[in-house]
């Protein structure tokens, strides 16, 4: 059974760093999609960053230059670097995978056949 388990939220104030990790059970012989979507309070949720098959990466505007999406594939880990929070990022983050093929992954990012259960980001003003 794939496990996907987040780590690395918590509560900040405007402008600080936060990195997410997310430990994964994912079969090392296989290529996956993997990134990260989140959903903020009464909104839906949203593509942040993800890897495709051939590692290349893909940040949605709101967060361009500010996050860094990495993987280290000996520790099974996946990363979120996030940098120059603000509150509008706040919001639960999930880690999410898939092997199937995506003209747009960043998109369906949330509809991933493999999902963590998120953890919490807060930024404060």
């Amino acid at each position: 059974q794939v496990q996907l388990v987040e780590s690395g939220g918590g509560s900040v104030q405007a402008g600080g760093s936060l990195r997410l990790s997310c430990v994964h059970s994912l079969n090392k012989y296989r290529r996956f999609y993997m990134g990260w979507f989140r959903q903020a309070p009464g909104k839906e949720r949203e593509g942040v960053a993800v890897i495709d098959k051939l590692h290349r990466t893909t940040y949605a505007d709101s967060v361009k230059g500010r996050f860094t999406i990495s993987q280290d594939n000996d520790k099974n880990t996946l990363y979120l670097q996030m940098n120059s929070l603000k509150p509008e990022d706040t919001g639960m983050y999930y880690c999410a995978a898939d092997d199937r093929d995506f003209h747009d992954y960043l998109s369906r990012a949330p509809q991933s056949l493999y999902r963590g259960q998120g953890t919490q980001v807060t930024v404060s003003s």
